[in-house]
């Protein structure tokens, strides 16, 4: 096995816990590893921090998978692994006779980074984020099967995490029933259908749940617009909630599709319409006809990487004068981002300057982040890569 030996000064993160070993940390390369090996990773001295699975030339050459330098990614410890993520859904209630739709592994929050697997009813939706986790998903697979029992299991990895790990990606059913076509679950109550097709990450939204929960409360007698609303799962919440009606709007018609029929399914179609439209010009028209009491903002992610984040935060900022435009004064706005590189306090200063460029105060009065089943290691920032605010917006005074 070869050994990665991290450069002067990179230490401190990985000995804390991070377990990403960026480019620019690594020192140099003792013996020979092939993309997807396992290596061990020391400090300058040559003290070990732990083995990792290896991908040279990407951004990312080392993810640490254990802080014991003797253990192998074996099939002991991959079912180890699984083992305990199940136990630790299941400690905080996950599933439920009302929800079947949760993520069962978060990659380095359970232990097994580039590795993401979503539940949805009867079907397991996974996606490799390294070629070292690829490589081994005949191993996975067959965990998967022996522990979960699915129907199905679906292959969605994007093809940006193939083309930097230097992998060929499959898609669709990769085990199980091949007739499989959509994902058939429940969420608080509420059944959804959803095609395969639909390509927003591994299908369903399943992080923003906490959220969801908070906009049903907070809608009680509010006109609320969901921009960028997808299948409509907040759009749904609100109208169950008490709003006094609900706006969901979406480039996507197939979206819209399973949102209007999810919106019959629960007696709600008289209280929620569906709109296909650009956000920005919902935004637009919400501004003309004075505003609505709460308005909702998840857009797609506005910086996939570090490099991205300039222009992503002025993509942000643009976006959130247009929003606490379309806001009724003391009313509502909800923002989300699911970029990491676009953090909370990122999302926050964006919120400000926009809010500001717009003649409106923004006043922050609570914070959201994904739930429970998607941990984050302490010492690994970037595992919190979906922060949500949801500020009360007023005319700034003269």
């Amino acid at each position: 096995m070869a050994t990665l030996v991290l450069a002067p000064g990179h230490v401190q993160p990985i000995w804390a816990g991070h377990p990403w070993v960026y480019a620019q940390a690594v020192g140099r390369l003792e013996g020979e590893a092939i993309a997807g090996a396992e290596v061990l990773v020391v400090d300058p001295r040559g003290q070990a921090l732990g083995r990792a699975l290896y991908s040279p030339g990407s951004a990312i050459p080392a993810r640490l998978y254990t802080r014991d330098p003797a253990q192998p990614l074996d099939d002991a410890l991959l079912e180890r692994r699984l083992d305990h993520a199940l136990r630790r859904r299941a400690g905080w209630g996950l599933p439920t006779a009302e929800t079947n739709a949760y993520r069962l592994l978060h990659a380095e929050g359970d232990g097994l980074p580039g590795l993401i697997v979503d539940v949805f009813g009867e079907v397991l939706v996974l996606q490799y984020g390294s070629v070292g986790m690829k490589q081994r998903a005949p191993r996975v697979l067959d965990l998967l099967v022996r522990r979960c029992s699915p129907r199905a299991i679906v292959d969605r990895t994007t093809e940006r995490a193939a083309k930097s790990e230097g992998f060929t990606r499959d898609s669709g059913v990769v085990w199980g029933d091949p007739s499989v076509t959509e994902l058939r679950f429940r969420e608080r109550g509420f059944s959804y259908v959803v095609p395969l097709e639909l390509g927003q990450k591994t299908g369903y939204y399943v992080d923003q749940r906490p959220l969801r929960e908070r906009v049903e409360r907070l809608a009680t007698g509010r006109r609320v617009l969901d921009t960028y609303c997808y299948v409509g799962s907040m759009s749904l919440a609100a109208a169950r909630g008490g709003a006094s009606d609900v706006l969901g709007v979406d480039t996507s018609a197939a979206a819209l599709a399973v949102a209007a029929q999810a919106a019959q399914a629960h007696q709600l179609q008289a209280r929620v319409q569906w709109r296909r439209q650009d956000s920005w010009h919902a935004l637009a028209e919400a501004e003309r006809e004075g505003g609505r009491e709460l308005v909702l903002c998840d857009p797609p992610k506005l910086a996939p990487t570090r490099a991205s984040r300039g222009g992503a935060m002025k993509s942000m900022q643009r976006l959130c004068a247009a929003a606490t435009r379309a806001v009724s004064p003391g009313g509502l706005l909800v923002l989300s981002s699911c970029s990491a590189s676009l953090d909370l306090a990122a999302l926050t200063r964006a919120l400000a300057l926009g809010a500001s460029a717009s003649g409106r105060r923004a006043t922050v009065v609570e914070r959201v982040f994904q739930g429970p089943d998607h941990p984050v290691p302490a010492a690994f920032p970037e595992g919190l890569y979906l922060s949500s605010v949801i500020a009360e917006i007023t005319l700034e005074p003269s």
